[in-house]
This record gives C-alpha cells, structure tokens and sequence, in this order.
C-alpha cells in the first residue's frame, strides 16, 4: 500500500487538451496521445492521473474524465463529467492497486447516475485503508457500510470509469447466467474471529484446547480450591 502516489498498470491513450491548459475552451476539440502510468489519492479529492506526454513532459493530478482511448478520435467520444464516471472521492490517503486474475479481461457493465448502463472491460483495481493504528482513520476505508473499492474500466463508448462494486455486473460466459439485478443488503458487520467468549487452556501445551471463558473460570475456581484443601 503506497502513500498519496501509487502505480498503475500503464494506460496508452489520449488526453483532452483542455485540461494540459486549465480547461481553456479553445483546445476542447482537441486531444493528444500520453501514456498513464500512476495515480494520486488525496483524501476527499477525485482520482487523480499522473502521465507522460510524447514531449518528455510529465503531467500530475488529472481526473479520469480527461482520458479517452487511443482507438478513438475525439469527436467520437462522449464527453463525461467526473460524476458520471466515478461515483466516489478517494477513500484516504493510502492507496492499493491490484489487478484481479479473476476479473482480468472480464467485460462488464456499471449502471450510471443516468440509470443507464455503461458497458467495458476490466483494466485493475483501487482500494484503501487506514495504515496504522496510530493514524486516525477519519475517513470511510474501514467502515464496512461505507468503504468502496474502485474498478477501472475501458469503456465502449471510449472513456474510462472508476466504479465501486455496487454499480458493477460482470460477464463470465460458463458462470454469469442469473440475468437479475441483484437485491443484496450492505455489508454492515465488524466480523472478528476473537472476540467470542474463548479463550486458550493454561498449559503449555502445544495443540491446547479452547473454552468458554465461563467455563473455564469456573474449572479455575474449583481446582484452587482443591488446592486450598489440600494445604489446610
């Protein structure tokens, strides 16, 4: 897990010209290829880009709305408001970048805020959490009901999407045969596998028992009687 900047699996596309000139309208017609190769987490703030020009220069901190594939030409792409791509700001400060072998190459669908559904593929994954105890976590990343992932799609309509799992459907062709959309509630539990009432017998045993806490204060208390007996 990196702090603020992160890698990515590098992306071959093409930048809206506009926002290399602080979205100066006079370059909205226009585009020009760059290669992603990172990203910026600031809590609070969208996803944000760091590219490569074919000048040499690097260009940090651009919303995913400003990309689109280098298959396309720009008129051929919809322009898309951030909103419209990524549903959530970043999470924290600490971002995870994983591509899942599951999910690689899947073609997908996420329903937008339009209601409509958008169609691509799986490119990788982004997550967060708090790094450190000692880090107060004063965002969502480790609330269960709260926290989002984001997976990055290729469009078929040419932009790139960010979208947690609650928007998304994916296509596996032997699996994916249930055509329903899902009515699941969120996720709201802390699950701990200690905290229950168990606790390790006292011995030095190397396979111990475990029992209730109850239990085995109770089996304490009698045998230090038995042995407060014996003494007397």
């Amino acid at each position: 897990m990196a702090y603020l900047n992160a890698n990515i699996p590098p992306i071959y596309c093409k930048v809206r010209k506009e926002y290399l000139y602080d979205m100066d309208p006079q370059y909205k017609k226009f585009s020009c290829d760059c290669v992603v190769f990172g990203l910026t987490s600031i809590s609070g703030r969208a996803l944000l880009f760091n590219i490569m020009l074919p000048n040499g220069a690097c260009y940090w901190r651009l919303p995913i709305s400003a990309f689109f594939q280098k298959e396309f030409e720009r008129y051929q792409v919809p322009d898309m408001e951030v909103q419209e791509l990524e549903l959530w700001n970043c999470f924290s400060y600490w971002p995870s970048v994983h591509c899942f072998d599951w999910l690689d190459g899947l073609n997908g669908k996420y329903m937008g805020i339009d209601k409509k559904f958008y169609h691509g593929k799986y490119l990788f994954t982004i997550d967060w959490a708090s790094p450190d105890t000692n880090i107060l976590d004063t965002e969502h990343s480790e609330i269960p009901q709260e926290h989002k992932c984001a997976h990055i799609l290729a469009l078929n309509n040419g932009n790139f999407a960010g979208q947690p799992n609650n928007r998304c459907l994916w296509h596996v062709n032997s699996y994916t045969t249930d055509n329903s959309w899902p009515d699941y509630k969120v996720q709201t539990t802390y699950w701990d596998a200690e905290d229950t009432k168990l606790v390790t017998e006292d011995s030095d045993k190397m396979f111990y028992d475990m029992e209730e806490r109850d239990k085995a204060e109770d089996l304490s208390f009698e045998n230090n009687g038995r042995e407060d007996e014996s003494k007397s």
